[in-house]
């Protein structure tokens, strides 16, 4: 049985054991609530760590960052030097080998014999005598030689006749800083928690598609073979995730027909989110699909394509899910006895029973929800994207992913929660590796120049990984539905390159923006009926979606979110930013009005790109084919919607 919800272990307090040491360590980053809940990185990379330390007096300290993978308790702590930046503030990094759980913490002591050279240096520059200084210097080496504090004797210059010169030599002093210190270290008193997530965590493009969407006969579901057939053009697209709502059985009672409406029509598919019928539940295939033979040789053909799998989890139920029959207890009864169904008014969810994650058998339901996460595992499923983890309890989903992530440390949870700030926020402390966000409603240049800061810098970004899909099944934005051609297109780039995750949901790539009126949903939507679709209808921009994400893979300034620099653009209408990733540097240019051409004068900060005042370099645009030569700061751009509504600039020097 599962253990009672319970704050994370991580992020522990110790007693610290010289206690009246003098050493201070405090303000120490990146930290999330002060260890409470770890900060967020990828395999490969490295946690720069930073504090302040210090103590009264003058004397020289030395610093270390202690780090360890935590899958194994019994490891000894590694350590990473640290130095000294300006005003007591001290730097030390790491490095992530492993797709696993980390953690650190700090230490700093008290450096006698730096601290006795640097003040011997001084009288003798002084020209005082230095004859008592030098007897203490050999006795410090002498100590030192034996051990320091841990008592390990090691061969050093202590053990050749020492003058005035070999005690005050540099090479001296080095060797001493690889001693052991002569007093005991101070540690801080908190472990600070890290999550090494494998790489596809923080960079990929994502394609969603509804699989019984994907054949040529509107009358009946695509099978698995139709959806394989698929993937070769969603590859050529440049995509690195398929991403499938639910797949289960789904129910018959209070059936939505098409486009939402309350009464379905014999034929009507119903929702996929009323997950549950007379065949199974969460870990059955809709029969319409095929089997979960069929589904397996489709996770194959995806993983030979260079892609990964990901699954919707919707927790909650239809009327007909077995879980009603089987434990009427894990849901919520009206007064006379009948199961809730779920409301969100105005809107009813007839065909939805929601679960009660505080019933008296919380951990069976519990349980049972993490086998499913389970199941799907085991069949090639890896990802995990979480419908509206926003209405299921904050325990329930640390409680899940903890246990999940100890076992299978490259699972990746993705959470779509279009909610309150500070709950988006929360959710990511929690575990969820990616986030949807509010990116699809950031149209104006101040819109997502201030959110996109704000993501991309600390406190968020230690913590909190934007995805930012541009179009859901539930979301068409109001500049899709009216801009057209240039507005899918400004989207496409503004995802792509300001983020390292993005996805769309298919029928974009079709530029299809037909909306019920009035509102963000689409259309005759798929949610609601079976649908073919033209893949190759006049008007797509498939080719163009493939070329932006083939850019992405070739530029890995694009593969990171904490690079991005906005930059001066004279035009309001004119978004111009920078990415940098070592010798990799592009300028990037988007029109934000897709109806007519906009131009503006924009700046470019030559100092913090490593250019010169009068240096020329060469810019190639990826997505027009234009090539030409800059030189200083000012520059001029036209970006035209009617050709492509953004520019990435390749810069090229030498």
């Amino acid at each position: 049985m599962p253990e009672s919800p319970s704050p994370s272990p991580r992020g522990r307090k110790r007693p610290n054991p010289l206690v009246g040491h003098n050493i201070i360590i405090e303000n120490v980053t990146p930290q999330v609530d002060d260890g409470r809940f770890p900060v967020k990185r990828v395999q490969g990379g490295e946690v720069g760590v930073e504090a302040d330390i210090f103590k009264e007096g003058h004397e020289v300290l030395g610093a270390a960052v202690l780090f360890r993978a935590v899958a194994d308790p019994a490891e000894e702590w590694q350590r990473a030097p640290m130095r000294a930046l300006r005003n007591d503030r001290w730097r030390g990094a790491f490095s992530l080998a492993r797709n696993a759980d980390y953690e650190f913490t700090i230490e700093a002591w008290v450096e006698e014999f730096a601290t006795w050279q640097r003040d011997t240096l001084r009288k003798r520059d002084a020209s005082q005598g230095i004859a008592s200084e030098l007897v203490a210097g050999e006795a410090l080496l002498l100590r030192l030689a034996g051990g320091g504090h841990k008592g390990r004797r090691g061969a050093g210059p202590a053990d050749a006749a020492m003058d005035e010169a070999k005690l005050l030599a540099e090479e001296t002093a080095a060797w001493a800083r690889r001693q052991p210190p002569l007093s005991a270290p101070v540690r801080a008193a908190t472990v600070w928690p890290v999550i090494s997530d494998r790489r596809r965590a923080e960079y990929g493009a994502w394609y969603e598609m509804f699989p019984r969407s994907q054949g040529p006969n509107p009358t009946r579901s695509a099978t698995w073979a139709e959806c394989e057939a698929r993937l070769p053009e969603i590859a050529a697209m440049g995509f690195d995730v398929v991403y499938l709502p639910p797949i289960h059985p789904i129910g018959r009672t209070h059936r939505k027909g098409r486009n939402n409406s309350l009464v379905a029509q014999p034929g009507d598919p119903g929702s996929p989110y009323a997950i549950g019928g007379p065949e199974g539940g969460h870990d059955a295939i809709e029969p319409g699909l095929g089997t979960l033979a069929d589904f397996d040789r489709f996770a194959a053909a995806v993983q030979a394509q260079g892609m990964e799998l990901a699954l919707d989890f919707a927790a909650h139920c239809s009327p007909d899910h077995p879980w009603v029959r089987q434990h009427p207890e894990w849901f919520y009864h009206r007064p006379d006895g009948t199961i809730q169904y779920a409301e969100n008014p105005p809107k009813r969810y007839e065909d939805i029973f929601p679960l009660n994650f505080y019933c008296a058998d919380w951990q069976g339901l519990w349980e049972a929800l993490e086998g499913v996460i389970e199941f799907w595992y085991a069949h090639g499923v890896k990802i995990v994207r979480v419908d509206n983890p926003h209405t299921k309890p904050f325990a329930f989903w640390e409680w899940l992913i903890h246990r999940v992530r100890r076992r299978h440390p490259d699972a990746i949870f993705l959470a779509e929660a279009f909610t309150r700030p500070k709950v988006m926020q929360y959710l990511a402390k929690l575990g969820f590796t990616q986030s949807y966000t509010y990116f699809t409603w950031r149209n104006t240049k101040q819109e997502l120049t201030e959110y996109v800061t704000e993501l991309s810098a600390p406190p968020l970004h230690d913590f909190f990984r934007p995805n930012f899909f541009v179009n859901t099944p539930d979301i068409l934005s109001p500049v899709l539905q009216r801009g057209g051609r240039p507005a899918f297109l400004q989207r496409l780039v503004l995802a792509a390159t300001l983020a390292p995750n993005y996805g769309i949901y298919n029928g974009f790539e079709l530029v299809e923006n037909r909306a019920i009126p009035g509102t963000e949903e689409y259309a005759d939507s798929e949610k609601y009926q079976f649908k073919t679709w033209d893949w190759d209808r006049p008007g797509n921009i498939k080719d163009m979606i493939g070329r932006v994400n083939e850019i992405r893979r070739m530029h890995p300034a694009l593969h990171r979110l904490d690079n991005l620099r906005f930059l001066p653009a004279y035009n309001d209408e004119i978004l111009f930013y920078a990415k940098q990733e070592g010798s990799d540097l592009l300028f990037i240019a988007v029109n934000l009005d897709p109806f007519q051409p906009q131009a503006a004068d924009v700046e470019v900060p030559l100092e913090a790109f490593g250019i010169g005042e009068k240096e020329e370099f060469e810019i190639e645009d990826l997505l027009g084919g234009y090539r030409g030569r800059w030189r200083g700061r000012r520059q001029w751009v036209r970006v035209d919607p009617a050709q492509i509504p953004a520019q990435i600039f390749a810069v090229r020097r030498g």
